[in-house]
């Protein structure tokens, strides 16, 4: 099924819905787990624009974002690839899924309203008209106590699966 499943991460409530939900299929897929953290440059922030990006503190925060990520997975048992990416979120989360083969894609969902959604569009539509993997936009709730409970119990990765472990 999935055995290899890349995973977008924020650090917002959406993104950590999206961890959740994918960590939990790649444990019962055995799946081996990437994580990628990608800086947006807005179009008004833009060097063109001529106004100065304030690029370095958002790659600070972002390094930290996924820090956090794989630390959760690790949590987990996975041993997860993880990478920082800047530019557009959609087109970088594609490109990234497809450097690596990967099998399913994991996003978060951020409601926004009619007119962000017309003009911005959405990473997830974006990914299911471009990739030829699955996509997975994470919706479902989970409480932190359902999270700690995904911990898979003390065994060793199964083999061939470095880093990964089963339920």
């Amino acid at each position: 099924m999935y055995k290899k499943v890349l995973l977008a991460y924020d650090g917002s409530i959406e993104g950590r819905r999206a961890l959740r939900e994918g960590a939990k299929l790649a444990q019962l897929c055995c799946a081996e787990v990437f994580l990628l953290a990608v800086v947006e440059l807005s179009p008004i922030m833009s060097p063109d624009a001529g106004l100065a990006l304030p690029i370095d503190e958002q790659t600070a925060n972002y390094k930290a974002v996924l820090a956090e990520g794989v630390e959760r997975l690790k949590a987990l048992g996975f041993s997860p690839t993880s990478r920082l990416e800047t530019g557009d979120a959609g087109q970088k989360i594609a490109e990234f899924a497809e450097e690596i083969g990967a099998h399913l894609v994991v996003v978060g969902h951020r409601p926004q309203g009619p007119l962000a959604r017309w003009w911005f569009g959405s990473v997830g539509s974006y990914l299911v008209k471009r990739l030829r993997c699955s996509v997975l936009v994470a919706q479902t709730e989970i409480s932190d106590d359902e999270f700690e409970r995904l911990k898979p119990p003390n065994e060793k990765p199964a083999s061939g699966q470095a880093g990964t472990a089963s339920i």
